[in-house]
């Protein structure tokens, strides 16, 4: 979500710190809280782009195994 205002960065950056101790803190907080979501999306992307890939065999066995366990849970029923 955005939100536009007619203050400039100046003028903003001048209202911060004229904010009292405990809300500079709090404003502080949210903000920092903020960048760690973001780092921690930006390292589970790195985590998935650079994860181990299966290979053509290990993906033909996966597949053989699935058509096992469907072939045995219907010899069952």
């Amino acid at each position: 979500m955005q939100v536009q205002s007619e203050m400039t960065f100046e003028q903003l950056a001048d209202a911060i710190q004229k904010l009292p101790p405990t809300e500079w803190k709090r404003l502080k907080t949210l903000i920092d809280s903020g960048k760690r979501k973001t780092r921690s999306r930006e390292e589970l992307l790195a985590l998935l782009l650079n994860g181990p890939v299966a290979t053509e065999e290990e993906i033909r066995t996966i597949e053989n195994n699935r058509k096992a366990i469907n072939q045995w849970g219907r010899k069952r029923l």
